[in-house]
């Protein structure tokens, strides 16, 4: 059993691709920032090696509105949780250099989010996703 917990909020309205896009940059976040979250690679029994996974399962939630997004947000936020955010204007960027300037642009009150990814302790990570449903 883990101790600890990935989950990612994504705003219900946002089409297939995006959440798609939106999902993989923010697990990106998680497992590059923290290596304990690392699984081993897999090896075949002819010594082919391939990639890991992150060890720990992403649960992905649906927020139907902004302000429950917001809500999780703030909450992760007052728990001390580690969080990656995906804004809106993300969407629209070419870089990597892009996405660090548009942040900038904002403060984090400011910021329209469409995406967040929270990880830490198990119960904090539920306390901040209170009252939010898992993603059909």
């Amino acid at each position: 059993m883990y101790d600890q917990k990935v989950a990612i909020i994504l705003k219900n309205d946002l089409l297939s691709w995006q959440k798609m896009n939106v999902v993989s940059f923010l697990a990106s976040s998680i497992a590059i920032q923290f290596s304990q979250t690392h699984g081993g690679d897999f090896i075949t029994s002819d010594q082919v090696k391939f990639l890991p996974f992150m060890k720990h399962p992403i649960l992905i939630y649906k927020a139907d509105t902004s302000e429950k997004l917001q809500r999780a947000f703030q909450r992760a936020r007052d728990r001390d949780l580690a969080i990656g955010i995906y804004t809106n204007p993300l969407l629209g960027t070419k870089s990597g250099e892009e996405n660090v300037q548009e942040i900038a642009r904002h403060t984090v009150d400011d910021l329209d989010l469409v995406g967040v990814i929270v990880y830490g302790e198990n119960k904090k990570v539920d306390k901040a996703l209170d009252g939010l449903k898992f993603h059909d």
